[in-house]
């Protein structure tokens, strides 16, 4: 199984979707990767379609936007 990987910026809204979706996905690899605190994963979240954070990106590409946090550009 291929590992997903959850982007989020550290905001009250990020941290609460972390917390929900570790909940709900206990079983599946997971790589939490916090924007604030590695600035140089903004490019990477961008090729792999992040456009918001939270965001999940599956295993097949597909990226799930989940609630707003902040816009991928007002990370850079």
């Amino acid at each position: 199984m291929k590992q997903l990987t959850f982007y989020h910026a550290g905001c009250p809204v990020c941290v609460s979707a972390e917390q929900d979706l570790l909940n709900l996905i206990a079983d599946y690899p997971i790589e939490i990767i916090h924007l604030g605190e590695e600035p140089a994963k903004v490019q990477e979240a961008e090729r792999a379609g992040v456009q918001s954070v939270p965001a999940l990106v599956l295993s097949n590409g597909n990226v799930l936007h989940i609630n707003f946090g902040a816009s991928i550009a007002d990370l850079k």
